[in-house]
């Protein structure tokens, strides 16, 4: 069992930078692959990122590679999503996820990953 709890986010301008975190519970936490997803009003929750168990890979949707970058401190029970150079288009609930088992194939699809935290609102104004 694992629970998941984000935090980090808030209003920030075009441009900026800002940390998610997602803090995990369980003693397991090491053994997951971990993601982030994105929703916003009006649409369906998208692929952002995702990280290995070990953190030695790391995989980002299109829309976001050069600017948001995933890592994972397992003694500390935490994977972040640094995002840089925010644009008004990022901005949404982000959402972390956790998975026994993903591939490069399935690392976008919602129903493999087997927990959720309750989100984080991240907004960028103009």
């Amino acid at each position: 069992q694992v629970q998941l709890v984000e935090s980090g986010g808030g209003l920030v301008q075009a441009g900026g930078s800002l940390r998610l975190s997602c803090a995990a519970s369980g003693r397991t936490f090491s053994s997951y692959a971990m993601g982030w997803f994105r929703q916003a009003p009006g649409k369906e929750r998208e692929f952002v990122a995702a990280i290995s168990w070990s953190g030695g890979n790391t995989y980002y949707a299109d829309s976001v590679k050069g600017r948001f970058t995933c890592s994972r401190d397992n003694a500390k029970n935490t994977v972040y999503l640094q995002m840089n150079s925010l644009k008004p288009e990022d901005t949404a609930v982000y959402y972390c996820a956790a998975a026994h088992t993903l591939t490069i194939a399935t690392m976008s699809i919602l129903d493999e990953y087997d927990y959720w935290g309750q989100g984080t609102q991240v907004t960028v104004s103009s």
